[in-house]
C-alpha cells in the first residue's frame, strides 16, 4: 500500500543544474505566437504528463524537463516525486530511486539524476507542482526571451525552486503498456504529414526523403532538430518564381511555420519543435505531428531518422491514442 503524503511550504534547492533543466508545464505557452512568443512546453509530453499523474497532480502541471544530464535537488519538506522518460539513473540519497513509479522523499533528502542510458529528455514531477509566477498564462521557460520558469533560464546551482501545496501518494506506477515504449535502438522511424509546401518538392525528391536516412545533428536544440542527408530537388514552381520568393529553390514569401514543420533552409531539414519561430520564408515539405514529438524528445545527436508519411486523419488518431493513454487509468498500485 501506498501512503500519502500533503506538502505544505515545499522548496527544492538546486545543488547542480544538469544540462539546460527547465521548468515546463502542458500545453505552455499559446497564443502568444504572433507576439514572437511559441508555445514551449515539455517536448515529450507523454512521459510529461505520466509523471503529473503519478504525484496526484494534474496532467499539465509544472515539472522539469531534464535534458542529457539530470540536476541535483535537496528536498526542504516531505513530498512525493515521480521521475519518468529517458533513464538517468536516479538516485535518493545515494540509493536507486524507481523509474516511472512515485516515491516518498523525506526533507533534507537529496534526488539525484545522472547521464541519460536510455533516451534523451526525463521529467521530474513533484505533488502539488513548481510554483514559478507564470508568464503570459504560462509557467515553461523560453530561454531566448528569458521568461517563465525560474528567472526565465535554465536552472543554476543555488536556486530555490517552489513547489505549490499538493498531495501525493507513494507506491504507484504506470502500467507499462501505457509508457512510451523507449529501446536502446539508434534509429527512429518517425511520422511526417506531407505539407504545407510539398508542392514546391519533385517527386523524386519526395521518394528520396522518405527513402533515405537522416542523421541528427549534435547542432539540435528545443527550436530546431538539424538533420544530415542527401540534397533535395524541387518542383518547377521552386525554380521558376517571383523575385519576391527569394533566389534559393528553398526560399518562399514570409508564411507561417506549423509546430513540427520540416523547414527547408537551403538543403538542411530542420525539424521545428516547442521553442521555433513562428514564420520565416523557408518551404516546409512535411510536417512531424505532435503524436511523433515523444520520438523527437528522446533521440540523441548521431540517431538516424527514417520518415514515414502519413495523413492527417493518421496524426489526429495516433494524438488521440496516446491522450488516451495519459490518464489515471494508466496508473496501478506497485
Amino acid at each position: 500500500m501506498g501512503h500519502y503524503y500533503r506538502s505544505l511550504v515545499l522548496m527544492l534547492t538546486v545543488i547542480k543544474p544538469g544540462l539546460e533543466t527547465s521548468v515546463q508545464d502542458l500545453p505552455g505557452r499559446i497564443g502568444y505566437w504572433e507576439q514572437g512568443f511559441p508555445p514551449s512546453g515539455p517536448m515529450d509530453f507523454w512521459s510529461f504528463q505520466l509523471a503529473n499523474l503519478l504525484v496526484g497532480n494534474a496532467p499539465g502541471a509544472a515539472g522539469l524537463e531534464c535534458q542529457y544530464n539530470g540536476p541535483t535537488l535537496r528536498f526542504e519538506r516531505d513530498a512525493v516525486a515521480a521521475v519518468t522518460g529517458a533513464d538517468m539513473t536516479p538516485t535518493l540519497d545515494g540509493e536507486p530511486a524507481p523509474l516511472w513509479q512515485s516515491f516518498a522523499v523525506r526533507a533534507g533528502q537529496v534526488l539525484r539524476l545522472s547521464f541519460a542510458r536510455l533516451g534523451a529528455r526525463a521529467y521530474l514531477a513533484v505533488s502539488g507542482g513548481i510554483d514559478t509566477p507564470p508568464v503570459l498564462g504560462s509557467r515553461s521557460t523560453f530561454h531566448q526571451a528569458g521568461i517563465g520558469g525560474l528567472a526565465g533560464h535554465a536552472l543554476e546551482a543555488g536556486q530555490v525552486l517552489p513547489v505549490a501545496p499538493g498531495e501525493g501518494e507513494a507506491g504507484r506506477r504506470v502500467i507499462p503498456a501505457c509508457r512510451p515504449p523507449l529501446s536502446g535502438a539508434r534509429s527512429w522511424s518517425i511520422e511526417a504529414v506531407p505539407g504545407p509546401n510539398d508542392d514546391w518538392i519533385d517527386a523524386a525528391g519526395h521518394a528520396r526523403f522518405l527513402a533515405s536516412d537522416w542523421k541528427l545533428q549534435a547542432r539540435s536544440n528545443r527550436t530546431g532538430f538539424r538533420l544530415e542527408g542527401p540534397d533535395w530537388s524541387f518542383a518547377a514552381r521552386a525554380t521558376d518564381k517571383r523575385p519576391e520568393h527569394g533566389e534559393h529553390p528553398s526560399n518562399i514569401l514570409d508564411h507561417g511555420y506549423p509546430v513540427g514543420t520540416v523547414n527547408l533552409c537551403g538543403q538542411t531539414p530542420i525539424i521545428l519543435v516547442n521553442d521555433a519561430p513562428s514564420t520565416g520564408g523557408f518551404i516546409n515539405p512535411y510536417t512531424v505531428p505532435s503524436a511523433a514529438f515523444w520520438k523527437l524528445a528522446q533521440a540523441k545527436p548521431g540517431d538516424i531518422f527514417r520518415f514515414n508519411s502519413i495523413s492527417v486523419e493518421q496524426a489526429q488518431e495516433l494524438r488521440r491514442g496516446i491522450n488516451r493513454l495519459c490518464t489515471e487509468d494508466s496508473i496501478e498500485p506497485c
